[in-house]
């Protein structure tokens, strides 16, 4: 591991992290056997390659994961990457549950994170296309009732209409779907997204 680039941030994290603490610092020894800036982003370690972020290392419940931002370019030969969740369309990951795990996958890694590098040096950009998701009848009704409601909804920034989209679509029933636009009217008028 070359010192020099290891981020005394990123040495405290890791010094209080309560969890996968082993399995972080075998991460880090990877990613710094690299071209990789290590820093300290979201409360997470996170690599970067000329200011681009490239990986970013999550401390979850039941295992650790070494997330690439971009991972969708990625060739995954040993298909062994994974979306994060069912709407992510860049990011891709691997779960580990321990020491081991991560010693077995470090040829497999490190290609990743070569290969990664390399797209990022060529400028190779994610094609998010334009999905376009299909507004709920039950906010559209709203949508038409409340051009108040109309207005700050269409002032939201793409992602944050997503994130009420998918909430407001994933119930069943019609009358959960209609609860839950009520709820969040307030939020929607004062221009916040559904997680701030």
């Amino acid at each position: 591991m070359t010192t020099s680039k290891a981020n005394p941030m990123v040495d405290e994290f890791i010094g209080k992290a309560k969890k996968w603490q082993a399995e972080l610092k075998k991460f880090r020894a990877i990613l710094l056997d690299s071209e990789l800036t290590e820093e300290l982003k979201w409360g997470e370690p996170c690599y970067t390659f000329e200011g681009k972020n490239v990986v970013i290392l999550i401390s979850l419940k039941e295992s650790c994961a070494f997330s690439f931002f971009k991972g969708a370019l990625l060739k995954d030969v040993h298909g062994v990457l994974t979306a994060p969740g069912q709407h992510t369309q860049s990011g891709r990951w691997i779960k580990f549950a321990s020491v081991r795990e991560i010693a077995e996958m470090k040829p497999i890694l490190k290609a990743y994170v070569r290969e990664a590098i390399e797209n990022e040096k060529s400028g190779l950009k994610v094609n998010f296309g334009s999905r376009k998701l299909e507004i709920p009848e039950e906010l559209q009704a709203q949508l038409d009732e409340f051009p108040d409601l109309k207005a700050a909804f269409d002032a939201l920034t793409p992602g944050r209409q997503k994130g009420y989209i998918f909430h407001f679509s994933a119930p069943k029933q019609s009358k959960t779907r209609t609860a839950r636009v009520e709820k969040y009217r307030q939020k929607i008028l004062d221009g916040k997204g559904l997680l701030d």
